[in-house]
C-alpha cells in the first residue's frame, strides 16, 4: 500500500494535481456501496484492497510504461487484425457491397468468427486452461473462492452468458455471495466478440483489452463490499478441475457448435440495437415535444443524464466541460445498452479526428460553435455535439465497457436461471444489486485508467 500511494503521489499527482478527481471518486463508490452493503460488518477488505491494487499495477504495467503500452498496442493491433478474417465469410455470403450495411454484415459476422474459435479452443483445453491459471492468480491476491475467481477470469473473454458455462458444476452450491459475485462480473465485462464491434465504432482496441482486464478484479472488489460472505462456503482448490468440457467429439464439430451458438448473441446484439435505438428516438422526440413548449429546446434523454449523473462523470476525472456529453453516455449506456453507447462515442471519437485534420493539416481557423456542434464551414461539414478531450475519450472507453444495464438484468436472469432453476429466487434477490455494482466496478476503472492515459 506504502509502495503505490507513494508512486500515485510522485508520479501522477504532483504534475497532475487535477487526478485527485479521480482518487475522490474511487473513495466515493467505495463508501457508497459500504453504507448500502447488505452487511457492513462482514465486509472483509483483503479482496477490496487487492481488488484496486491489482488494477492500479495493471494500470501501471500496461498504460504507463513503454514496454506493456507497446506489447498491448500490439495485441489490439492483431485482435483487430484477427477480427477481420470475419470479413472473408460476409464477402461471400453478402457480397462485396458488404460493408455498406456495417453492422448487419460487416460487425456480426465477427460474433460467428469468434464463437467459433472460442468453442475450439474449448475443445482443445485450451481456453480452460487460461482461465483455470488466471482464476488461480485472481485467488492468490485476492482471496476469493475458485468459483469467482474462475468465473471472473473467464468474463475476460466469454459474456454473462458462456463464462457461467464453464463453472455450471459450481453453481448449484454457491453461497448467495458467490453468486452475486459471479453476476456482477458478468455485468461488468463485455463479450470478447463485442470488442470488435467497440473497435469498428472508433474505440482504441488498446484501451479495450486493458479494460477487460481491468474489469476483473473490479467486479469481485465491489461484490465483496456490496455484498460480503455471510454463509459457510463449499468451495475447496479441487474446483479448479471441476470446470464443464466440451461435449464434440473432433474439432470440426467443436467449430460448428460454435458457430451454431452464435446465432443467439448475433440475435441478442440485434434485436436489442434495432430496439434500443427505437425507444431512445421515440422518447427523445417526445421529450422534445414536450421540452418545446417548456421553452427548452434540446430536452432529450440525454440532456437528462447529462445533468442526473454528471457528478459520476466529474469524479471519474473528466474536465468540467465534458463531463455532461459523458455523463449522457453513461445513461444511455445504463439505460438502454453499451453498443448504443459506444456508437454515440465512437461518433465523438470521429468528430475530434475531423476537426485535428480541419484545425492542424488544412491550417483552418473558421470554425464555430452552433450549440454543441461544430461548424466547419471550408468543408460544409457538421460535427454533431462537438468533440471532447483525449482523456475523457479513455475515460469514457473504460467506463462504457460492460453489459451493465436494465436490459441485461433479464438476460442474466434467464442463462443463470437455466442453468440452476432452484436457485432462481435467489438470482432474483441479487440480480439489481449486482448490476448496480457491475456498472460502479467499470467507473470505477475509469477512475484508475484516467490518470495514466
Amino acid at each position: 500500500m506504502v509502495t503505490i500511494a507513494t508512486y500515485i503521489i510522485i508520479d501522477v499527482l504532483i504534475d497532475h494535481p487535477g487526478n485527485l478527481l479521480s482518487l475522490a471518486g474511487l473513495a466515493l463508490f467505495i463508501a457508497l456501496f459500504y453504507v448500502t452493503s447488505v452487511n457492513q460488518a462482514k465486509v472483509n477488505w483483503h479482496p477490496v484492497f487487492w481488488g484496486l491494487a491489482l488494477q492500479f499495477i495493471f494500470a501501471l504495467l500496461l498504460l504507463r510504461t513503454k514496454a506493456g503500452f507497446e506489447a498491448f498496442n500490439w495485441c489490439g493491433d492483431r485482435v483487430a487484425e484477427f477480427l477481420t478474417y470475419s470479413d472473408t465469410g460476409a464477402k461471400f455470403i453478402f457480397g462485396d457491397a458488404y460493408a455498406e450495411h456495417f453492422i448487419a454484415f460487416k460487425v456480426l459476422p465477427m460474433v460467428t468468427f469468434f464463437f467459433t474459435m472460442i468453442s475450439v479452443m474449448y475443445f482443445l483445453g485450451a481456453m480452460q486452461f487460461i482461465v483455470r491459471n488466471i482464476g488461480r492468480f485472481l485467488a492468490f491476491f485476492m482471496g476469493t473462492t475458485p468459483a469467482e475467481s474462475l468465473n471472473a477470469a473467464g468474463n475476460i473473454f466469454l459474456s454473462m452468458i458462456e463464462a457461467p458455462l464453464m463453472i455450471q458444476p459450481l453453481l448449484s452450491d454457491m453461497t448467495l455471495s458467490e453468486l452475486h459475485a459471479v453476476c456482477t462480473g458478468g455485468f461488468a465485462s463485455v463479450a470478447g466478440a463485442s470488442l470488435g464491434i467497440y473497435m469498428n465504432f472508433g474505440a482504441p482496441a488498446s484501451h479495450l483489452l486493458t479494460a477487460s482486464v481491468m474489469s476483473a478484479p473490479a467486479a469481485l472488489a465491489v461484490s465483496k463490499i456490496t455484498y460480503p460472505e455471510i454463509e459457510v462456503s463449499k468451495a475447496s482448490s479441487k474446483d479448479y478441475y471441476r470446470m464443464g468440457k466440451a461435449k464434440e467429439r473432433n474439432i470440426l464439430e467443436a467449430a460448428t457448435a460454435g458457430a451454431t451458438s452464435s446465432m443467439k448473441m448475433i440475435g441478442l446484439i440485434a434485436v436489442n440495437v434495432i430496439a434500443m435505438l427505437s425507444v431512445l428516438k421515440f422518447l427523445n422526440t417526445t421529450l422534445t415535444w414536450f421540452g418545446q413548449r417548456a421553452g427548452v429546446d434540446e430536452f432529450t434523454f440525454e440532456f437528462i443524464c447529462s445533468y442526473a449523473l454528471y457528478p459520476f462523470a466529474f469524479f471519474m476525472g473528466v474536465s468540467s466541460k465534458d463531463s455532461r456529453k459523458i455523463a449522457a453516455l453513461i445513461g444511455v449506456k445504463t439505460f438502454t445498452n453499451e453498443f448504443v453507447a459506444y456508437q454515440q462515442l465512437g461518433v465523438l471519437i470521429g468528430n475530434k479526428k475531423n476537426f485535428t485534420i480541419y484545425t492542424s493539416v488544412m491550417n483552418h481557423t473558421d470554425w464555430y460553435y452552433r450549440g454543441s456542434d461544430i461548424i466547419l464551414p471550408m468543408v460544409n461539414q457538421t460535427l454533431a455535439n462537438g468533440i471532447v478531450e483525449r482523456k475523457s475519450e479513455v475515460i469514457a472507453t473504460y467506463a462504457l465497457l460492460g453489459f451493465s444495464n436494465f436490459g441485461s438484468i433479464g438476460i442474466m436472469l434467464g442463462a443463470l436461471g437455466g442453468m440452476i432453476p432452484e436457485r432462481r429466487s435467489d438470482l432474483s434477490r441479487i440480480v439489481l444489486r449486482a448490476m448496480i455494482a457491475g456498472n460502479a466496478a467499470c467507473l470505477m476503472t475509469g477512475c484508475i485508467a484516467g490518470p495514466y492515459h
